[in-house]
């Protein structure tokens, strides 16, 4: 990333100065011709790498957003307003984050500008909208629409982590019980052969499986570490992840609930891009990406293609195959009636409830799944151990 100072003139012949930042000169150069500056001089210089010190979570934005919403509406410049902000900020990382943004804008930086220093820590999304609010001059409504928009995203995250809770403590408890069972209950039983060749084929396996947990049980931990590694690795190869994304999309039952909670995620996400004067082919790229499926972004690749040849939004999403009919027909409506950011945001709401019973029901799955994978394991507990216990009580009676 590089930093641009320039002198530059408008379409109306005012002499303007300024800096952007931009990763090459043809990117500088794009974004001057869309401002409709003609640079009669520039300068460039790298700029300074920021560290990534935090991450703000959605909730941190949703906050940060709705205080310069407030303030800016109320009058303060963005200058004081951001001054203001940096101070209230609970943590030093954080204040030190903000304060940064806030010196680099009082010299005269913009905004999103300040904020692409800190790419990572401030999503792009952020930045798409800031840049969008500079050029249109509405930044408090944006920083309005920014704060709603992170609170249905935190509200969403929430519900994720609330629904995962009881799923993640019947694993755990379930892990709990079949390691007790193989290490500390069925070794007991193994004395009552006298010949361990008289034990039966299920038996043998599972004082087997038994023995190796008590004895051998790095070998798992290993296996289980390794496959964990390799599971991350694999995510990380641009084919394997493509591979996986599309089967998330493509499973039965499972499909249509994430689809769901994309489908929320995209409609929140292109309304507010949209509405702040973003062009069509940045918005369906944005929107895309932020979903965070690699699959999705590739067949959107295609959507924005056939946007630009004059496609229409509807039928183009239609091809992908990603959303259901409904959000399609929803789409034409409102490019129909000229009304699509409306259309969106209002779809968005109602996708945003059905995204929490989406939710709820991939969990749901999750439940009886422990549930069968902790009954097998106590059943072939039983199933080998019960001729032991009958060889007993034969003994007994003889």
């Amino acid at each position: 990333m590089k930093s641009f100072s320039y002198v530059a003139t408008t379409t109306t012949g005012k002499q303007v100065r300024g800096t952007v930042n931009a990763d090459d000169i043809k990117e500088f150069q794009k974004q001057m011709k869309d401002k409709g500056y003609t640079v009669t001089k520039y300068e460039e210089k790298e700029i300074e790498k920021k560290k990534t010190i935090k991450n703000f979570k959605t909730k941190d934005l949703a906050f940060n957003c709705r205080q310069l919403a407030a303030m800016l509406t109320s009058g303060l410049t963005l200058v004081k307003a951001l001054d203001i902000l940096s101070k209230e900020q609970p943590t030093q990382d954080a204040k030190e984050v903000w304060q940064d943004v806030y010196e680099n804008v009082q010299k005269g930086e913009a905004f999103s500008d300040a904020l692409m220093r800190y790419r990572g820590v401030f999503p792009d999304f952020m930045v798409a909208m800031v840049s969008a609010g500079e050029q249109s001059g509405n930044m408090d409504t944006i920083m309005q629409d920014l704060s709603n928009y992170y609170q249905k995203q935190n509200k969403l995250n929430n519900t994720v982590k609330g629904a995962m809770t009881y799923p993640l403590v019947l694993g755990v408890l379930m892990l709990v019980i079949i390691i007790f069972m193989f290490v500390f209950i069925m070794p007991t039983f193994a004395g009552m052969y006298d010949d361990p060749n008289d034990m039966p084929a299920l038996t043998k396996v599972m004082m087997g499986f038994s023995d190796s947990l008590v004895h051998q049980w790095y070998i798992y931990v290993v296996v289980i570490v390794g496959i964990v590694f390799g599971v991350t690795y694999m995510l990380k190869v641009p084919a394997s992840r493509l591979k996986f994304d599309k089967m998330i999309i493509k499973m039965p039952t499972v499909g249509p609930l994430v689809g769901t909670i994309y489908t929320a995620r995209f409609a929140n996400t292109m309304a507010s891009l949209y509405a702040s004067g973003i062009s069509m082919v940045d918005c369906l790229k944005r929107s895309s990406d932020i979903l965070g499926n690699s699959y999705i972004s590739m067949m959107f690749e295609n959507v924005i293609d056939e946007v630009k040849q004059g496609e229409t939004l509807s039928s183009s999403i239609q091809r992908t195959e990603i959303f259901d009919s409904m959000f399609c027909s929803i789409i034409y409506v409102g490019e129909e009636a000229g009304a699509l950011d409306t259309i969106l945001a209002k779809t968005g709401e109602y996708y945003d409830e059905e995204a929490d019973s989406a939710v709820s029901r991939l969990v749901g799955l999750l439940e009886p799944l422990m549930i069968i994978i902790m009954g097998v394991a106590v059943g072939l507990l039983l199933a080998a151990i019960f001729p032991a216990l009958y060889g007993s009580f034969d003994a007994i009676a003889a």
